[in-house]
């Protein structure tokens, strides 16, 4: 098997629909317009559409013949919150808000995937296409989720994908276990007492407990973690004070914690709060926390990862298929539906030249040309798993 034939045919149709999301960017939960559109598209194959998950998300179901099964097929919707460079004819329309990480061409990749299928058939059960808003800091996949989405359309198996422009186009990473990172995240607000910087002993000074805390979570991972887990606790911000002789009375830290597994992750969260109880005694200050959970570890199963990797390699070939990539301390709240389900979450290699601009870049558009790898993907996984009956 190679790309699928059909889905070669409507590569235009798939690019003009890329464009146009393109050009119409929408934050996370205001994906209006990107939502009535593919609503639109997936009624106009006669796909049953569901509207309102996670706010502005949307459901295509596509059942056929007797089988009992159901697979899940997910895509992001939004846009970032940043201007685009560049001088495409299909540049973004809103100021400040662009496509810089490519779910225009998920969305797309998904959109051929449900047109094929619908055209086609040749498959026994029940496809849910699941276009999913806020991925972008909106934590959307948890949204749909607490929406009822696996209890009103429930699924074996949940998938997904991601283009990495930091692949070549044509090849395919996937592997099991951990791909990308939990993210939580911490603000730390020290209240201590403020004076004159010739009177230190007047007042109580947040700043040195704030160093000391920076010092104390760098510990939390060195001291708390096996030493062969990966876990990151960096901290990003430090404010404090406005003048050169003036202690302030209070200073503000803030932080980003990546863990790969749900044990480390909860490790680090406890020993956090122990720390901060505890600079609090030993200084006599008073320490508000606000530790915050973001999306759970991205973890592949391995049964899912390994028909993942069949599926890909009918379509771009065994030695295009990357096993061995490292996970990424980046996060994705596809997560989230991996937490409820087994599935699989694969990238799909978006590179033109080496100089291409990374993800979040300014300049970074959408690589055209792999939409049908991502639709034959999407395709494919749909008429391996839920077999016509024999």
């Amino acid at each position: 098997m190679s790309i699928i034939p059909m889905i070669s045919d409507f590569h235009a149709d798939m690019t003009a629909w890329r464009r146009d999301f393109h050009a119409n960017p929408e934050l996370n939960y205001e994906e209006e317009r990107t939502s009535d559109r593919v609503a639109s598209l997936l009624e106009s194959w006669g796909i049953e559409v569901h509207r309102g998950f996670g706010k502005t998300g949307v459901v295509g179901v596509l059942r056929q013949g007797n089988g009992p099964g159901a697979i899940g097929l997910r895509a992001d919707m939004d846009a970032l919150p940043m201007q685009e460079q560049s001088e495409l004819p299909y540049k973004s329309t809103k100021d400040g808000v662009m496509h810089a990480c490519g779910h225009d061409g998920h969305t797309t990749m998904l959109l051929g995937a449900a047109r094929y299928l619908a055209e086609t058939r040749n498959f026994s059960g029940t496809v849910v296409f699941i276009f999913q808003p806020a991925e972008e800091r909106g934590s959307g996949g948890k949204a749909m989720i607490a929406d009822g989405l696996f209890e009103k359309f429930p699924c074996d198996t949940v998938w997904a994908v991601h283009n990495t422009p930091t692949l070549p186009k044509g090849t395919v990473a996937v592997r099991s276990g951990p791909v990308m990172a939990a993210v939580d995240g911490m603000r730390i607000l020290i209240k201590g007492k403020g004076c004159h910087g010739a009177r230190p002993h007047a007042g109580n000074d947040p700043i040195s407990v704030g160093v000391q805390l920076h010092t104390a979570f760098q510990h939390v991972v060195t001291k708390n973690i096996d030493p062969v887990e990966t876990a990151l606790v960096n901290v990003t911000q430090f404010h404090a004070g406005t003048a050169v002789n003036v202690v302030p009375p209070t200073a503000e830290l803030a932080a980003t914690i990546r863990t790969f597994s749900e044990d480390v992750r909860q490790t680090i969260k406890r020993r956090v709060h122990e720390v901060v109880r505890g600079m609090e005694a030993v200084y006599g200050v008073e320490i508000d926390l606000d530790y915050r959970m973001g999306c759970a570890p991205t973890v592949n199963t391995v049964t899912e990862a390994e028909t993942a990797d069949r599926v890909l390699s009918g379509i771009v070939g065994s030695e295009a298929v990357q096993r061995d990539n490292p996970p990424t301390a980046g996060g994705e709240d596809f997560a989230d539906m991996l937490a409820v389900l087994p599935g699989a979450y694969v990238h799909i290699g978006a590179g033109k030249t080496d100089q291409d601009p990374g993800l979040h870049h300014p300049s970074y558009d959408f690589n055209d040309e792999i939409l049908p790898i991502g639709a034959s993907y999407f395709a494919a996984l749909v008429e391996d798993q839920l077999r016509q009956d024999t």
